[in-house]
């Protein structure tokens, strides 16, 4: 969507913001690094916006509670999902900071009525029933794909045609949605990364250090992966189930994005065979 504002296929943008949650695997930084330069070449800076980093945010036990989709292991083995507010936190609401500072309004300052950003929003027409308002008045979201017509196969192709075929998708090293194959794309691409996932997933084992800290009773285990084991002893190589497939190798296949995250399916919940 930004490489089409800088061609001028659709408006150019004023500035285009990148919520950064501090802990996405190496290859988004440098492709965000490389499409920052495309970018600002055509006239459109990138400005990056966080609210910290997450996995050092979830090991601080000074700091508030963070809450990641964690896979728990209740005691009597059934398994579920720990609430989800991360989106939120580290995305959303930077995002909202942001914009209400570029209109001149920052918090506390009211927005005055009438006044608002256009937001691009690049959902493409495989995923329309995504497309969501923004939820306040000073932000009114746009979807140029959606007009355009584009679907997921006309992005890669469009971005293989401008040299940025190997963009890799946007989420958390440690996103307790990966599937099989996000999980081993990260072990065979950003060893560092999943060196930190490896620690990340034994360190949370029984609860965040702040809940702990706070006399929280922990009801079963944390887990990264959804099976519910130590994320380097799960055999990710072996081919699963046939009616497993897809849940197992892909879990959450588009990543997490603001305004249009999907929750993934709760493991405590039936599957479909």
């Amino acid at each position: 969507m930004l490489l089409l504002a800088c061609e001028g296929v659709i408006p150019r943008f004023d500035v285009a913001l990148f919520a950064d949650t501090g802990w996405e695997p190496r290859a988004v930084y440098a492709n965000l690094d490389r499409l920052q330069a495309h970018a600002e070449r055509a006239g459109i800076p990138v400005r990056r916006v966080s609210a910290g980093n997450i996995r050092t945010d979830a090991r601080d036990p000074n700091h508030r509670f963070v809450s990641m989709p964690l896979r728990t292991l209740n005691p009597d083995g059934s398994r579920g999902l720990a609430r989800r507010q991360c989106t939120s936190e580290y995305k959303i609401t930077p995002l909202k900071k942001a914009a209400r500072e570029l209109l001149g309004y920052p918090h506390p300052r009211r927005v005055p009525p009438g006044i608002y950003a256009e937001q691009a929003i690049g959902i493409s027409t495989d995923e329309i029933g995504r497309a969501k308002d923004s939820g306040v008045r000073f932000l009114r979201n746009t979807f140029p794909l959606l007009d355009l017509g584009f679907d997921r196969a006309r992005c890669m192709e469009f971005l293989k045609e401008r040299g940025f075929g190997s963009t890799v998708k946007s989420a958390c090293v440690g996103c307790p949605f990966h599937g099989n194959a996000g999980w081993r794309w990260i072990r065979d691409n950003d060893p560092d990364g999943w060196a930190e996932a490896v620690e990340f997933d034994r360190a949370i084992r029984h609860g965040y250090p702040r809940a702990a800290e706070q006399g929280q009773k922990l009801r079963g285990q944390y887990f990264l992966h959804r099976s519910c084991k130590p994320l380097d002893q799960v055999d990710l190589d072996a081919p699963p189930k046939r009616h497993l497939q897809l849940l197992a190798e892909d879990g959450d296949p588009d990543g997490c994005s603001p305004w249009s995250c999907r929750s993934g399916a709760a493991v405590d919940q039936p599957l479909a065979a």
